[in-house]
């Protein structure tokens, strides 16, 4: 290290710069929609430290960024701004991956930044994942009508029971996305810009093939799943004809109707029955794209908790649930030395 980078280490100013334009952007390429989260994340907390600090942000020190200020600011995200927990563990991960950049270009202050990533994960009970039955499912799919518009919802359903696409995924899709000759299958844009295929069932291949014949002027670059102007739809779009979907299906399946069923409840649906057909868990981490198989092992979980209800209604009324006890791998590694 020359005299000059350690008498004069980097501004917090130009720190910020570089890990937005640099480290995000540059070397590690993230997408611009996760650049944009760390953005808010980053805006919210510098108000809140020229606030407490009573300095502008270009006059922060990167020393100042102490544990007692970035807990404060979590305070703050959770009990005046109302966030949940999920959030605001996204906010301190996207400050430790700040202060892990910065600790490598200014080393004076590497010792702050170490305690500043002391700063731990707040744990929190996971709701148990919602999703839907067979006859649910379907009922919510529905049949398709003789208009443009029920057509397409009716695909649109059908897509994301297929394929657990999230809404970002299902919108974007394009003609030129399909695969329906040989293996059909669809090329999913997901998180991240990461590209992942899943196959199509012949019953959605059949749906498909009407939906071209109905709209012959779709090129390859055409959004899939268009509005009435030809564009993609929207997340409220989808919403909307979801929750029309559902009250419909709510005539033969009353229960629906005081559920909240999300885009989202789709995709848990979806996992849950291709792990209840037998799919393992890293086909079905696959299929969903999941980046850690922490997050795949969640429906097994659920699908476990499902399972031991179903039990206790066989057993004794006083009976107790069973739970279930993983053996410990590392012990049964031991007893075969």
């Amino acid at each position: 290290m020359s005299k000059s980078t350690s008498t004069h280490p980097p501004t917090f100013a130009a720190l910020a710069q570089a890990f937005f334009a640099e480290h995000l952007q540059q070397q590690r390429a993230m997408s611009p929609r996760t650049v944009a989260t760390y953005r808010d994340g980053f805006v919210l907390f510098l108000q809140f430290a020229q606030v407490r600090l009573h300095k502008q942000p270009t006059e922060i020190k990167l020393q100042e960024i102490t544990p007692s200020l970035i807990l404060a600011f979590l305070d703050h995200l959770e009990h005046d701004r109302g966030n949940s927990v999920r959030s605001r563990n996204a906010r301190l991960a996207a400050l430790r991956a700040f202060l892990k950049f910065a600790g490598r270009r200014d080393v004076m202050a590497l010792h702050v930044v170490e305690q500043a990533l002391g700063v731990p994960m707040k744990r929190f009970e996971r709701p148990m994942l919602g999703f839907l039955t067979r006859n649910e499912m379907m009922a919510v799919v529905g049949m398709p009508g003789p208009s443009w518009i029920s057509q397409r919802d009716h695909l649109l359903l059908r897509m994301l029971y297929n394929t657990g696409a999230r809404v970002s995924e299902i919108i974007g899709l394009k003609l030129g996305d399909l695969v329906l000759e040989g293996a059909p299958c669809v090329h999913l844009h997901g998180k991240g810009r990461k590209q992942r295929t899943v196959p199509l069932w012949r019953s959605t291949v059949r749906q498909l093939r009407a939906w071209l014949r109905l709209n012959p002027q779709l090129q390859p670059d055409s959004p899939l799943l268009p509005n009435h102007n030809g564009q993609a739809m929207c997340r409220s779009n989808v919403w909307q004809r979801l929750a029309l979907a559902v009250k419909a299906a709510g005539s033969g399946q009353p229960q629906l109707l005081s559920r909240r069923i999300s885009p989202h409840t789709i995709r848990h649906t979806t996992a849950m029955h291709l792990l209840q057909s037998g799919t393992d868990l890293e086909t079905l981490a696959l299929w969903l794209g999941h980046e850690s198989p922490t997050t795949t092992h969640h429906y097994v979980e659920a699908d476990v908790a499902m399972k031991e209800r179903a039990l206790a209604r066989l057993e004794q009324p006083e009976a107790s649930v069973r739970r279930y006890r993983a053996p410990d791998s590392l012990m049964e590694f031991l007893k075969t030395l």
